[in-house]
Formats: structure tokens, C-alpha cells, sequence
């Protein structure tokens, strides 16, 4: 058998396996994403107001956990068409995307073109750097740089998006460099000229949203603490997913294309018996190898499938060579193969 002939192979045994389990289940995603919802907001107003530090610090993980939960659904919204789930992307949108200042626009048109075959792992890719040639000093400021992404997003929705439709240049920087959640900074949109209204209907509310809560902190009317509380619970929120992104690939390609084989390996299940990846990587994030399989698999359906697969395809199949323990172990293994490609280039000889 080819190399060619393997890839199709793989892909057409998980779709016949998971054909049945294709269809998005519009009650699901809205259930989730309402409690998501109201156990961030929730769990928030306790940590904002509670006088007792261990039901603070409780009740802010509640929020944190909740809050990547409820954000995390951008990532679904790329893969969905509007029938599938009516109203879903414009109710995430209002819930979660305008409060967090991280509108659907930020991951749509974006997301889709790292499975894009021929761009995967290459320069064209915005969500992929070989980070496993950084430095382990450099991939833990990749890491702990994640802590000031709502600082950005306030940046971005309370001065750069109301100036740049005054200033035209501003406005096409905004478009093509601030408007997409990306790895690859050498990134820059080019799909101006299909630029949706309510994408710009999008970042005018984040604009007015921003205000609001700058002009209500201000007046007094938002206690400081609350403000604070806020920022908190999503810097740690950013900072988790941050990790998470460093586990769901191994990093290892440098620019050229792959097969889809080396496309597939080089992404990153967390499954069962690991119960904590429901909670780190959620949505379904935690089988993200399956998820470059078959893209149009819903979340609450990946755990079923690959439950099907592992059962399914022989031990010598690909499949089950993309799997890690979690997401310490597997940290600490990326890691461990930065030191030492770092050692083994220290260790050439200068010619």
C-alpha cells in the first residue's frame, strides 16, 4: 500500500465509522453554551462580592473554567453553517463574544484555512510556528504572554477600532493584523474584500461595550473590584487555553508541506482515561487529532467517535499513535525536545 493510499485510507475508515454522527444537535449547543454562560457570569458576581477568600477563590474558577468553555464554542462556529444551528452564532456573539471583546469574527475566515491541506504547518498557516525549535525560555514566554491577551482586546475595541474608521490605514491594519486569534505572526488577512456587515456591526459593539465599562468604572458606578475580578478570571482563562495550544500540536514541521499522514500525527488527542482534558481543553478540544481527521465532526459527538475508532482500527493503525497522557506530560515533553535541539545546535560545529 502507498503512502498515498494509506491517508485515504485513514480518513475514509473514520468517516464510514462516524458517518451516522455527523449532524450538530442545535439543543446541545445551546444547553452548553447557556450554562456556560450563567456559570461564568455566576460564578463572577461571587468572586466579585463574596467577603470569604476560599468561596472567591472557588467561585472564580467556577467563572474561569466556565468562561473558556463559553469562548471556546469560536472554534465551533468555523465549522458550522448557519442552518445547522440557527441563531447559535449570533446568540454566542451577544453572550460571549461582545462582553470578552472576541467577536466571531476574530476565528471566521481564519480558522479554516489551517485545515487547509497544502497551507497545514507552512508559512501560509495562521495557527502554526515550529515551536518545538524554540527555546524552552522562549516557549514559556509563548506561554505566560497569554496573560495580557484582555489587555489587548481592550486595546483593540476601545481605541484602535473607533479611531480606525476615522483613519483609513488604521482600518486596514486593524482588518488584516488585529482581527484573527493566530500562532503565526507573519500572518495577515486577505479576505478585505469580503468583509461582512456584521462583522463590522461586531466590532462597532465591542467598541460601545468597552466604553460602557471604561465610562461605568470610571463614574463610580462599577466598583474597581469588580473590574479587576474580571481581568483576572479571563488573563487565567487565556493563559489555560495558551497551554492547551502548546498540546495540540507536537510543532515539529518548519515550513513545508505535509502529508496528510504527518499532518495527522503531528496533531494531539487527550482522551479517556485523562477526565482533567474535559476541563482544559473542552468543547471537544481535547481530541483535536480526531478533530483534523474529520473537521466536520460536532463536539458532543468526538468522545463517541473515537471510542468507535480506537475500538475499530487495528493497533497498528496511525490512529492510535496520536494520542498523549495529558497535559503536563505532554508539556513537559515539548519541552524536554526544545532543550534538546537547542543543546544539539549549540553542539555544531561553526564552520
Amino acid at each position: 500500500m502507498t503512502k498515498a493510499t494509506g491517508e485515504i485510507s485513514l480518513t475514509k475508515q473514520a468517516y464510514g465509522l462516524t458517518e451516522d454522527l455527523m449532524t450538530p444537535n442545535a439543543a446541545v449547543y445551546w444547553t452548553d453554551l447557556v450554562v456556560s454562560v450563567a456559570l461564568m457570569w455566576g460564578g463572577f458576581f461571587v468572586a466579585a462580592t463574596t467577603i470569604h477568600l476560599s468561596i472567591g477563590l472557588g467561585a472564580g474558577l467556577v467563572s474561569m473554567l466556565a468562561l473558556y468553555r463559553a469562548l471556546s464554542f469560536i472554534h465551533e462556529l468555523t465549522h458550522l453553517r448557519a442552518d445547522e444551528t440557527p441563531g447559535f452564532r449570533t446568540g454566542w456573539n451577544v453572550l460571549v463574544g461582545v462582553p470578552l471583546m472576541t467577536p466571531s469574527l476574530m476565528y471566521e475566515g481564519v480558522h479554516n484555512i489551517h485545515h487547509i491541506k497544502d497551507r497545514f504547518g507552512t508559512a501560509l498557516d495562521p495557527e502554526y510556528m515550529p515551536l518545538s525549535r524554540f527555546t524552552p525560555l522562549k516557549l514559556a514566554g509563548f506561554l505566560f504572554v497569554a496573560l495580557l491577551a484582555p489587555l489587548g482586546v481592550i486595546l483593540r475595541s476601545a481605541i484602535l477600532v473607533p479611531l480606525s474608521f476615522v483613519i483609513p490605514p488604521l482600518r486596514r491594519y486593524v482588518k488584516t493584523k488585529l482581527s484573527a486569534l493566530i500562532i503565526n505572526p507573519d500572518f495577515a488577512r486577505d479576505d478585505l474584500a469580503r468583509w461582512r456587515t456584521e462583522w463590522v456591526i461586531q466590532d462597532v459593539a465591542c467598541w460601545l461595550w468597552s466604553w460602557a465599562v471604561i465610562a461605568a468604572t470610571v463614574a463610580g458606578w462599577l466598583p474597581i473590584r469588580f473590574v479587576a475580578t474580571g481581568l483576572a478570571i479571563f488573563s487565567l482563562a487565556t493563559f489555560l487555553n495558551q497551554a492547551r495550544t502548546l498540546v495540540a500540536h507536537h510543532w515539529d514541521n518548519d515550513g513545508d508541506k505535509m502529508t496528510l499522514d504527518e499532518q495527522f500525527l503531528d496533531s494531539v488527542n487527550v482522551p479517556p482515561p485523562n477526565l482533567a482534558s474535559y476541563l482544559w481543553a473542552p468543547v471537544g478540544l481535547r481530541y483535536h487529532a480526531l478533530h483534523h481527521l474529520l473537521p466536520r465532526l460536532p463536539y458532543h459527538n468526538l468522545g463517541k467517535a473515537h471510542a468507535r475508532l480506537a475500538q475499530a482500527l487495528g493497533s497498528d493503525s496511525l490512529y492510535h499513535r496520536a494520542s498523549e497522557k495529558g497535559l503536563i506530560q505532554a508539556l513537559g515533553e515539548l519541552f524536554r525536545r526544545a532543550g534538546e535541539k537547542r543543546r544539539a545546535g549549540a553542539e555544531q560545529p561553526a564552520h
